[in-house]
């Protein structure tokens, strides 16, 4: 049986969690405590090195450790419905515009809450090595998330999906960053007309509430 490594909270796996949903393929799920340091233990450090969720282990016994890594083996392994693009430039696409959500979007959001959370305090990267905050990051992040919202907002004038014509990953991680910015007290607001018809549209898919 394929095995989610997820934590319920946090963003990353959710990406994986709506990916597999979309997909409709079963899973069994293993949550990880991110908040208790669940991550850092020797249990989970046998699954992942990296201290980091998701991590998606094969019906095969093989370990993925990120989203990247799950999102190739599953369009592979599960093709239909094609979430990566058909054609060479379709692929194209939606590569590039999943890029742009998660560089502009989600790591822009976690510069902003990983530089300044007292929480974070010395874990302004993730993964198993320890990195001081820098509160001019903080500054910086929440800066690119406006600007994420707006360029977003344009993109999708006259537009039902993020990418192409179709419904694909560029779709599942720009939700998860436009959800993800409200924990740096950020959201979509009437100037932004065109994200905001986009995501109540993506709300009517059941794997959204995952």
């Amino acid at each position: 049986m394929i095995t989610l490594y997820d934590c319920a909270t946090a963003p990353s796996p959710r990406r994986a969690r709506i990916l597999l949903a979309e997909k409709g393929v079963a899973h069994e799920t293993v949550q990880v405590d991110l908040r208790n340091g669940e991550q850092f233990g020797d249990a989970y450090r046998r699954v992942n090195p990296q201290c980091t969720v998701p991590a998606l282990r094969t019906d095969e016994g093989v370990v993925l450790a990120d989203n990247a890594a799950i999102a190739a083996w599953v369009e592979a392994r599960f093709p239909e419905p094609p979430l990566m693009g058909v054609t060479p430039e379709e692929k194209a696409e939606i590569a590039s515009w999943n890029w742009r959500m998660e560089f502009e979007g989600l790591l822009a959001i976690a510069e902003a809450l990983r530089n300044s959370s007292p929480a974070m305090a010395n874990r302004a990267l993730p993964g198993a090595v320890d990195y001081p905050q820098i509160p001019e990051l903080a500054a910086r992040g929440l800066a690119r998330v406006a600007n994420f919202f707006a360029m977003l907002n344009d993109r999708l004038d006259g537009r039902d999906f993020v990418a192409t014509d179709r419904f694909s990953i560029a779709d599942i991680t720009a939700v998860v960053a436009v959800d993800f910015a409200r924990i740096v007290k950020l959201k979509p607001g009437e100037q932004h007309p065109h994200l905001l018809r986009w995501r109540a549209a993506m709300a009517e898919r059941p794997s959204m509430s995952l």
